[in-house]
């Protein structure tokens, strides 16, 4: 389980957190974190001569880069939230999810995508995720990723679907960086369904499958004609629920030759039931 107080609170071990966003709202953002702690600026994309041509992807990217290239500026590490990122009530009293006294951290999440589990030590989980609703980095990572940003606009180019955030664990592992995962996510990822994922045959939708605590306010997925759909909302966490269920038994969050390689067996696979107990 991941540690719990030894290293305080998360907003603690962070100096500044970048909300990304374009024209969606952030005010009910950036009200929660500033509450929990953090020490917010939002970061909107101003639209530039040529964007009307790149895709989204890369755009996306372009905002994420920006970011990293402030991060680049502070001694202790940084946090990075995406506008449709909803938080959870309990969001100022949750434990850093790395060990803040690791010189080689990489990336941590606080909300996960297709997440794998590697190893578990001092609490603290290290693995693979995708998406980048909302993570943490550190000026040594910042830099390397945005060494990425620039092989991506290289190839494949800023025109081209580009899965950029599927490769950053590899990128930064391969680096000698370590990567955490939390034990439950931080929030959820309340943005609608990405048509661009569904272009590229990859999943519309992505939501957290285990929370923390409760929402502190409805994501934009369970809003309809401006007002919210209970309805809606419970889909959308059933939906993640099931698939993080699914995902257990099918052991694709913990893969059978991870385990046979570990000398920590049975503490992944606890790691891995247990964070699947609990609403």
């Amino acid at each position: 389980m991941q540690n719990s107080g030894t290293f305080g609170n998360l907003v603690d071990c962070i100096s500044q957190t970048f909300v990304i966003a374009y024209k969606e709202p952030t005010e009910q953002l950036t009200a929660t974190l500033t509450q929990a702690g953090c020490d917010c600026t939002v970061l909107r994309q101003v639209h530039q001569p040529g964007y009307e041509t790149y895709s989204p992807s890369f755009l996306c990217l372009l905002n994420h880069r920006n970011a990293w290239e402030l991060a680049l500026r502070s001694q202790k590490p940084t946090l990075i939230v995406e506008a449709d990122f909803v938080p959870v009530k309990n969001f100022a009293e949750l434990p850093p999810p790395f060990d803040p006294t690791d010189t080689e951290m990489g990336i941590a999440w606080l909300y996960t995508c297709a997440a794998q589990i590697y190893t578990v030590s001092s609490g603290f989980g290290q693995g693979y995720s995708t998406s980048m609703v909302a993570y943490v980095v550190t000026a040594k990572s910042a830099r390397l990723l945005i060494e990425l940003a620039a092989r991506v606009e290289k190839t494949p180019g800023p025109r081209a679907y580009s899965p950029w955030d599927s490769g950053i664990e590899y990128y930064l592992r391969d680096r000698q960086l370590h990567n955490y995962v939390p034990f439950r996510n931080y929030g959820e990822h309340g943005g609608r369904p990405n048509p661009e994922h569904g272009k590229n045959k990859l999943s519309k939708a992505h939501r957290a499958d285990v929370l923390y605590g409760k929402l502190a306010f409805a994501p934009m997925y369970a809003e309809i004609s401006g007002r919210v759909n209970r309805w809606q909302w419970l889909k959308g966490r059933a939906y993640g629920r099931i698939k993080g269920v699914g995902r257990l038994l099918l052991m694709k969050y913990l893969r059978p030759e991870v385990v046979k390689k570990s000398s920590q067996g049975n503490r992944l696979v606890w790691w891995a039931i247990a964070r699947q107990l609990s609403l």
